[in-house]
């Protein structure tokens, strides 16, 4: 019996601990099924258990009542006799206190020491009646929960007070908490979660296995419980159909007597049988039940075991679009761009682009509350913003630079008073080999300068290119010419000097303006020398500005001093012209705006 009930419990508790809801509606009606027939098997076993040990508390109450009983009952009468003892003094005392304003003397000073005996009495009597009180409810709890059958039963009800309790204790007395199920959970998109639902699927389902296995232990245990029992109800009914209670008994004056004793026999086996027999169909049920509820979640789980492998299938394929996209703009690009600036551009712009959509597949496939990405996201973008502003600013600088009117190598620059050749263009840096002179000419001094590309965003520190399609610069040259001297003339030797050079590479600097025309949809003239008089501390001087071609820079200025020093120098006597100037040519550069 004690067996059986262990058996129950167990059951019990792990009918309405273990087993979670799944994610359909139907699970909770299941799950709360489970749990009220797990309730109402362990009332109706313990009502069974109780009546059993009645019907064996016959022989063992006498063997226990020697000892408890005696005990309690001497308790018990002990607690009336000092309890009425203390009523009585108590009247007396009452009395006593009545007549005492008109009494003097020797018969006052009486009263009042009767009056203290018997209050002395009194409180006396209240300190042996409080612990014979506590001594007599540890004997009867002691022998109510501790002895025999009976004492072990409640012991185990105290186990589940929530479900069922001894009779007359305090936890019976307090109203059962109605058992709600608990809420579905929500179906997830993503994989992750995906996976977690069909996990907690199958572990839902080896849980409503093994509680399977636990209720036919159960029923067994009941079932063989039930047999003696049922026996014992079939020979009585066998003994009333013949009409003979007890065999060998003829005298037909005996017969009420043993009627009654087989009718007080029956009612205590029936008392134990039929919540045997209930209990044995409230785990029918729940067997069924359990079985319905597994079933329900086996059909749920290949459902979802389906749809993890097309969302599975879905990921996979989107990602071999994505990397056939890349694939495809990665061949488009090594056969129609054959600048290898450009093509390293698109090959750029190809990682980033397809890196999105990679992460996009992934983000998608993965994640299934996006609200929660989208605000961790927020964040964290908003602190990569304030940890990598430089970092982020030179990523954005980058394709500025890459523009239409951006650098490109090759392309002669000044930025933060270097100047130099570009030599190449990351994502982060930019790269340029310096160069420097004493005059005019600029020569590479065997370093490279490194800036951030977030120097383009710096208003402090401006950046100057070439204009794109160009690679000229102008120089000028000053000659002193003397007050007295024909200035017309000096001018316009020099100026034609200037030209005679300058037509060597006429045509070269009419194709670069054309170039700037083109990109900027605007009309240019092609530059060309130009000659002007101004005043200094010197005195008066010619100055002849005109372009040169940065490759050819110094050759081009030894040609134009050449043809200054030509016209300066006499073929048949002297010359108005060398007369005229005061000086040797002067070449410097001319950066004017």
């Amino acid at each position: 019996m004690l067996g059986h009930l262990n058996a129950i419990i167990n059951w019990y508790r792990d009918a309405t601990a273990n087993v979670q809801p799944g994610e359909l509606p139907s699970d909770a009606i299941f799950q709360q099924n489970v749990r009220s027939s797990a309730a109402e098997a362990v009332q109706l076993a313990f009502d069974s258990a109780r009546a059993e040990a009645a019907l064996l508390g016959e022989s063992t109450s006498s063997a226990s009542s020697g000892a408890g009983g005696a005990s309690g009952q001497n308790y018990a009468q002990m607690q009336d006799q000092i309890s009425q003892r203390i009523v009585d003094n108590q009247s007396e005392l009452d009395a006593l206190k009545k007549p005492l304003p008109s009494q003097e003397g020797a018969k006052r000073e009486n009263v009042l020491a009767q009056r203290e005996a018997l209050s002395g009495q009194i409180e006396l009597d209240k300190a042996i009646l409080d612990a014979i009180q506590k001594m007599s409810t540890f004997v009867e709890l002691n022998t109510a929960n501790r002895g025999g059958l009976e004492g072990s039963i409640n012991e185990l009800a105290n186990s589940i007070p929530e479900v069922v309790a001894p009779p007359g204790s305090a936890a019976a007395k307090v109203p059962k908490p109605t058992q709600t199920a608990s809420a579905t959970t929500a179906r997830s998109s993503g994989l992750i979660g995906q996976l977690v639902t069909l996990y907690d699927q199958v572990q839902s389902m080896r849980t409503i296995d093994r509680l399977l296995g636990e209720n036919s232990r159960v029923t067994q245990t009941a079932t063989s419980l039930r047999e003696p029992v049922l026996a014992a109800i079939r020979a009585i009914v066998a003994q009333e159909q013949q009409g003979s209670p007890q065999p060998g008994i003829g005298n037909g004056a005996a017969q009420p007597q043993n009627f009654s004793q087989l009718t007080n026999q029956f009612k205590q086996l029936s008392a134990a049988v039929v919540p045997l027999s209930q209990e044995l169909l409230v785990l029918q049920q729940s067997h069924s039940n359990l079985q319905e509820w597994r079933n329900s979640i086996s059909g749920e789980s290949k459902h979802d075991l389906i749809a993890l492998l097309f969302r599975v299938f879905g990921i996979a394929l989107a990602l071999a679009v994505v990397w056939v996209l890349s694939e495809v703009w990665r061949r488009l690009t090594f056969r129609y761009v054959s600048d290898a600036r450009r093509r390293r551009q698109f090959l750029m712009l190809r990682r980033f682009v397809m890196g999105f959509f990679f992460v996009m597949v992934v983000v998608m496939g993965f994640v299934s509350e996006f609200s929660s990405l989208a605000t961790y996201a927020g964040l964290v973008t908003a602190g990569i913003a304030v940890g990598l502003n430089t970092l982020l600013l030179s990523m954005a600088a980058y394709f500025f630079v890459v523009g239409r009117y951006g650098i490109r190598i090759g392309d002669r620059i000044s930025v933060a008073g270097v100047t130099g050749d570009v030599v190449d263009v990351g994502l982060l840096r930019l790269y340029i080999m310096e160069l420097a002179g004493t005059g005019v000419d600029l020569y590479p001094t065997g370093r490279i300068a490194v800036f951030s590309n977030s120097v383009l965003f710096q208003p402090a520190t401006p950046l100057y290119k070439q204009v794109p399609g160009t690679a000229y610069a102008w120089h000028e040259t000053a000659i002193t010419v003397s007050a007295d001297g024909d200035r017309k003339l000096v001018r316009d030797k020099a100026l034609a000097a200037v030209n005679s050079v300058y037509d060597g590479y006429r045509d070269v600097m009419k194709h670069q303006q054309g170039t700037i025309g083109d990109r900027m949809e605007i009309v240019l003239e092609a530059p060309s020398p130009e000659a002007k008089f101004q005043l200094n501390d010197d005195g008066l001087e010619l100055l002849i500005r005109y372009p040169v071609l940065l490759a050819r820079a110094s050759e081009i200025d030894d040609q134009v001093v050449q043809a200054l020093i030509d016209i300066t120098t006499p073929t048949n006597g002297a010359t108005p012209a060398k007369a005229a100037i005061a000086g040797l040519p002067k070449i410097r550069a001319a950066v004017k705006g």
